[in-house]
């Protein structure tokens, strides 16, 4: 039984065109909350998706200011965690938990 904390740590997968050149790395991108340490996103990737993880590197990409219409607004701040994978280990995004 995983605990319900876990899935406030990952909050979603990063699908991007460069996320998707990690994986063949055997490394997957998370967007995680922004108080999120290295052991909790460790843990709970574990424990979510039944994997090994060697390593894991976090970023804080800062909102960018953007403008619609004439309108000035401001991107959310995201949290995202890089994870590596042990040798073997793979993990499909595309699916659900």
């Amino acid at each position: 039984m995983t605990d319900l904390r876990h899935y406030d740590v990952i909050v979603s997968p990063a699908i991007t065109e460069k996320s998707t050149l990690v994986s063949e790395n055997n490394q997957v991108v998370f967007n995680v909350a922004k108080k999120a340490s290295k052991p909790e996103i460790k843990a709970a990737v574990e424990a979510l998706f039944g994997v090994k993880v060697t390593a894991v590197n976090t970023l804080l990409r800062k909102g960018k200011t953007k403008r619609f219409k004439g309108f000035v607004g401001k991107q959310q701040d995201v949290k995202k965690a890089v994870v590596t994978l042990a040798e073997g280990q793979t993990i499909d995004v595309s699916t659900g938990l």
